[in-house]
């Protein structure tokens, strides 16, 4: 079972601590993303999964061997970087077949994987090219294309679709998608800044923040249910609305009152002991919608309208709110800059969190 297993992974750089523990459990067959804003760790993480970073502290498993101290090239993982890294002067063929021809491996069996992994990523027609005559999504499949002749135990992608415009990442999302179910057996860690990428691609996110793990789950694990405040705002696009609160009424069904003195009911439970403790009130972006009547959460003046065909979004100012408020709201809406506007939301997609920024459970 070719899994990868991390126990209180430290990384220092002399007195810089950037990694403070990470405990983590990859299965085999496994996609796993790791997430999180710059400077949090994540690529540094993956190097030290390849055995480019030297570990401080902690153990690290890959296939139940302890590798600590076993050089990259002894690891059997294979990488895929943020640039191509391709030899120009070779083509497509011995740019995928370098790393065999280097291990002694038979001229048959060069030639045998270099085909099957050209036939899945759909390059056998580009065999005979030089990089040069690629586009950046073909080079970027190239590239990938060398990790699977390796046959590595795990794969290793950083940021591999960075690089590339808008349309070529969607492509080779796909692509990279459509790779994972040709090798179910494959283990991948995979980061990046990207959150579509990580909730299209992910069997499970990693999210991370200052060297250390804030939530592990499947991607609408996360969007439905993050566990504090920092995964609240950084899965979802627009972020997560946040709003102060307090709690006005304890039990099954809590009730906060809003900044603006609006009283909500959710359907999360608190404890007597939290009678008017401060609060945060969250909702996303896309679970608002404009209100007919008195049963709304939020008023507000419209400041700026972005319609982008799909979808609209409006940026809402209240005086009591230090943040404009954001609704996503589906298609075209008849609504302008400067309009007074109603906002309300189903209460189940309500979120509340605790003065230390952990979310009350449902």
């Amino acid at each position: 079972m070719t899994g990868v297993t991390l126990k209180d992974i430290r990384k220092a750089y002399g007195q810089v601590k950037v990694l403070h523990g990470i405990d983590l459990e990859i299965a085999q067959g496994e996609f796993v993303v790791f997430v999180g804003p710059s400077g949090c760790g994540k690529s540094t993480l993956l190097r030290m999964i390849a055995g480019l970073e030297n570990i401080t502290s902690g153990e690290m498993f890959i296939d139940g061997d302890l590798v600590n101290d076993v050089p990259p090239s002894k690891r059997g993982i294979a990488m895929v970087f943020q640039s191509y890294a391709l030899y120009p002067h070779m083509t497509v063929y011995d740019n995928m077949a370098f790393g065999m021809r280097i291990a002694k491996e038979s001229k048959q069996e060069v030639d045998r994987r270099v085909r099957a992994a050209a036939d899945i990523l759909q390059l056998t027609q580009y065999l005979d090219r030089l990089p040069k005559a690629l586009s950046g999504g073909q080079r970027q499949r190239v590239a990938i294309g060398r990790a699977i002749c390796r046959d590595p135990k795990v794969f290793l992608f950083d940021e591999p679709l960075s690089n590339l415009d808008a349309a070529l990442r969607v492509a080779t999302r796909i692509e990279i998608a459509k790779l994972k179910e040709q090798m179910p057996d494959t283990t991948m860690v995979y980061v990046t800044h990207d959150q579509v990428e990580a909730m299209t691609l992910a069997d499970r996110i990693v999210v991370l923040s200052a060297g250390r793990i804030e939530q592990v789950g499947a991607p609408l694990e996360l969007y439905e249910r993050p566990n504090n405040l920092f995964v609240a705002r950084f899965i979802g696009s627009p972020a997560m609305n946040i709003v102060p609160a307090t709690i006005v009424e304890t039990g099954a069904a809590t009730r906060v009152k809003l900044a603006g003195d609006r009283v909500v009911s959710l359907p999360v439970e608190t404890s007597a002991g939290e009678l008017e403790n401060k609060a945060s009130f969250g909702v996303r972006p896309e679970d608002l919608t404009v209100a007919t009547g008195d049963d709304y959460l939020f008023e507000g003046t419209i400041s700026l309208v972005e319609a982008l065909g799909e979808v609209t979004l409006l940026y809402v100012e209240n005086p009591a709110v230090k943040e404009p408020l954001i609704a996503k709201l589906p298609g075209i809406v008849g609504l302008k800059k400067g309009d007074r506007v109603r906002l309300s939301a189903d209460p189940v997609k309500l979120h509340l969190f605790d003065a230390e920024g952990n979310a009350y459970r449902r």
